[in-house]
């Protein structure tokens, strides 16, 4: 291997690194806002809501500067095979991670709602579908820079866990609204709360399937009933 071609390889892994530590740095940010979205709407903390919604302009410039740090390397570094694959991943990964922050703010924005008016009753299963969302992402992430395969695909298959809690939530909502037409807001309200933790559960999983095509070449979708 010649002195030029070594600097190149030095090159390509040093803008490697840097790619991956955005997209935990990307995932990072995600973490909080789920966090502190769900945290909002437990307390209907209004001003807490308004910076979950504020602070997702931070996620949205991450992706972009990763997407912009991922063309610059392919221009100047011209990697190719798995280098290749990590570079189209990372792209893939770091729009699902923004996307999962725009559900944060949307959780955010029905705290807003609520203004003037109370919870339809205490969170239990939602908060439960916060811990593990955000255990599934860190995994996810996890295997995603690590190149496991194998991981990615045990995460993967837990996003029945979270389908089964939507579903109990739809189905306790959806009970509260028969019984008194007048809940019909409030439990539609957290209906879209468990929605939009059902779809980051997707998300994750789409994670996990860019994992495994990294690592095997080959795009396998994951079966999802939800999807």
């Amino acid at each position: 291997m010649t002195v030029r071609s070594v600097h190149s390889r030095a090159a390509l892994d040093e803008g490697l690194g840097h790619l991956q530590r955005d997209v935990r740095a990307l995932a990072s940010l995600v973490d909080v806002a789920l966090e502190r979205s769900i945290r909002a709407l437990e307390r209907l903390d209004q001003d807490l809501a308004a910076s979950v919604i504020r602070d997702d302009a931070l996620t949205n410039d991450l992706r972009f500067r990763v997407e912009d740090r991922a063309i610059h390397i392919i221009a100047t570094q011209q990697p190719i095979a798995g280098d290749l694959r990590l570079i189209i991943a990372a792209l893939n990964v770091v729009v699902e991670l923004e996307r999962m922050g725009d559900y944060c703010a949307g959780i955010a924005r029905v705290v807003q709602l609520h203004e003037g008016k109370q919870l339809l009753k205490p969170l239990i299963d939602v908060p439960r579908m916060r811990d593990l969302l955000r255990e599934l992402m860190r995994d996810a992430v996890d295997a995603f820079i690590e190149r496991d395969a194998a991981k990615a695909r045990q995460v993967a298959a837990r996003d029945d866990e979270v389908d089964r809690l939507y579903d109990q939530i739809y189905r306790e909502l959806l009970t509260y609204m028969l019984a008194d037409p007048t809940t019909i807001d409030r439990a539609t309200w957290l209906l879209w709360v468990a929605h939009d933790l059902e779809r980051m559960g997707d998300r994750v999983q789409n994670i996990c399937e860019r994992t495994v095509y990294e690592v095997e070449g080959v795009m396998r979708e994951f079966a999802s009933r939800n999807r």
